[in-house]
This record gives structure tokens, C-alpha cells and sequence, in this order.
């Protein structure tokens, strides 16, 4: 399975690259913004595009030719404005939905945020709220596709090593989890076909993550 990663110069994104030219059955295409950021991906031998998320559909559809499945990871990041937000984590996921059906490509995984609820929109704090709002709508859009979706929630991200165990379910308790296991658990969803249609949060577990997305 040949596996298009938006975002792939994002910290998770660069574990998933790294874990999926690892495996045996699947294979990364990453989709990176600048030039310049393509070095590091060839070095572990993926196919690399250079697309920004802001452009159109097309240019998105074009660099979706040729995979199987597709990884929303991208964000505009903690340091950006309101309109950044909407302009990638809603807009530019929209227009990579659109990219897919456009490609032909069924199989879409969205990184979202750990509770993209209607409460949660209202209860964020100000700085907070239109990020929150951006992943609400994307997800809600994802749904109302033919896409073979999968929408995962992680917990606060850190960058601790991996531990290979974490706890997923349609509702769990706030925690963290580190962006190396957020990768493993994309990789295991991949696998996984029967994740498609569901969502789930996940954070620092007890359970391994193979044992645990086969669960879902």
C-alpha cells in the first residue's frame, strides 16, 4: 500500500515516514511544502511532492496519484493566527478530501485533536476555540464523504520516546501521548481495515497498540 502523508514534516509526520519505509507492506509518499525539507525524506528513500496545502485541489490531486490511502497530519502549527487555522487545518483539509475523491483514493486517515466536540468549541479559551472549530468542521465534512475514513483523537502530544502501549476507545480519559506512538497507532490503523468509519481518542496506555486498534 503506497501511503501519501500530508504533513510530513510535521514530528509525527516524520515518525510515519519513518515507521511505513520500514514496513514490509507499505510505502510513503510525502507531501512537503518547501524544496529544501525533501532531503531528510529522500535519505530514507520516500517519493517526495512538493505541494503547498494552500493551493488548489488539483495541485493536491496530482500529488495524490499513484497512493492507496491517505494521512491528514498536517496543522498550521501553535505559533500561527486564526486565519492560518482555517486556512490549513479546515480548508486545506477539505481541499485534500476533495484531492482524494478527485484521485480516486478511498482510504483517508484524519489527525485530528483529542476532543473536536461542539462542547469543546465552547469551552476552549479564546486563543484556543478557532483551532478547535477548524478540526470540528474538517471531521464533520470527512463524514459526510464516500471516503473509507478513520478520524483519530490523540491526547496532548509530547516528545517522550514511545512505549508501544496506549489506550483507545470512542471516549477516554484525558492524557498524553507521545508523537512516536501517535505514529505506531496510524500505521496499525493503516493495517486495520476494520477502523474504516470509526473514530476514536487515544492517549498512554496499558494495552499494546496492534492489541488495541484491533479493538476498535
Amino acid at each position: 500500500m503506497k501511503v501519501l502523508i500530508v504533513g510530513a514534516n510535521g514530528q509525527v509526520g516524520k515518525h510515519l515516514v519513518s515507521f511505513i519505509q520500514d514496513h514490509k507492506d507499505l510505502e510513503a509518499k510525502v507531501m512537503i511544502r518547501k524544496e529544501e525539507q525533501a532531503s531528510y525524506f529522500n535519505d530514507l528513500g520516500a517519493d517526495t511532492v512538493v505541494v503547498d496545502l494552500e493551493e488548489d485541489v488539483n495541485a493536491i490531486a496530482k500529488a495524490a496519484e499513484g497512493v492507496d490511502a491517505i494521512v491528514f497530519t498536517a496543522g498550521s502549527g501553535p505559533n500561527t493566527g486564526a486565519d492560518k487555522t482555517i486556512l490549513v487545518d479546515l480548508d486545506g483539509a477539505v481541499k485534500t478530501m476533495k484531492a482524494a475523491e478527485e484521485a480516486g483514493v478511498k482510504r483517508f486517515i484524519m489527525v485530528s485533536s483529542f476532543d473536536t466536540t461542539r462542547e469543546a468549541i465552547q469551552s476552549a479559551p479564546s486563543s484556543f476555540a478557532p483551532y478547535v472549530a477548524a478540526k470540528h468542521y474538517a471531521d464533520e465534512w470527512l463524514k459526510t464523504t464516500d471516503l473509507d475514513y478513520t478520524i483519530i483523537h490523540p491526547g496532548a502530544l509530547t516528545n517522550d520516546e514511545g512505549i508501544g502501549k496506549v489506550n483507545a476507545a470512542s471516549k477516554v480519559e484525558r492524557n498524553e501521548i507521545p508523537r512516536e506512538d501517535v505514529a505506531s497507532v496510524i500505521v496499525a490503523t493503516l493495517e486495520n481495515n476494520a477502523t474504516i468509519g470509526k473514530e476514536f481518542q487515544v492517549v498512554t496506555g496499558t494495552k499494546s497498540i496492534k492489541d488495541e486498534i484491533n479493538s476498535i
